[in-house]
Formats: structure tokens, sequence, C-alpha cells
């Protein structure tokens, strides 16, 4: 075979190869999405889909109050605070148990 028809060759393969990959894309299964055409077409004739809350821009708060949370997560807690004494049993205690 001489170098053109090899060429000429590997060039028809590969695009040959291109468009059965394309195919291998193409399934015979049903999607999670299937089905949902009405509410699809639906969604798609509706005047103005958003919540009519979603344009309310006066977002009510309290600065302070936002201050404060800010800083609470900033700081840590302080170890000041009361502490707690806790004991710990295991086992029989020298003063429970008696000797027969």
């Amino acid at each position: 075979m001489s170098r053109n028809k090899l060429l000429l060759v590997l060039l028809g393969t590969s695009l040959l190869a291109g468009c059965a990959a394309d195919y291998l894309h193409n399934y015979d299964t049903m999607t999670l999405a299937s089905g949902d055409s009405q509410k699809a077409n639906q969604l798609l004739q509706t005047v103005d889909p958003y919540n009519p809350a979603s344009n309310n821009t006066k977002i009510e708060g309290d600065g302070a109050r936002s201050v404060a949370v800010v800083q609470k997560y900033k700081l840590p807690p302080s170890t000041s605070g009361a502490t707690t004494n806790m004991t710990v049993n295991v086992g029989p205690s020298a003063s429970t148990s008696t000797a027969n």
C-alpha cells in the first residue's frame, strides 16, 4: 500500500469513528425527568414565575443584634464560666466492699 492510500484509509476510519461515538451517547432508557413535559410547558407559559415576596429588598433586621451574632461566632467563648465538678467511679469502692 502506498503512503497516500494509507493516509486516506486512516482519515476515512477516523471520520466514521467520530460519527459512531456520537451514536453511542443515545440510550433506550428512561430518565428521571421523563414525564415532566406538562409541568415544563406550564412553567414556560407562566407570566411571572417568581414569588412576589422575592421583590422585597427591605429585609427587616436589627443591626446591633446582627453585630452581636457575628462577634459571638468570631470570638471564642470565655472559660471564666462555671466549672462542672464531675466524679466518675469505676468498680466497687473500698468503703462499700465488705470482707466475709
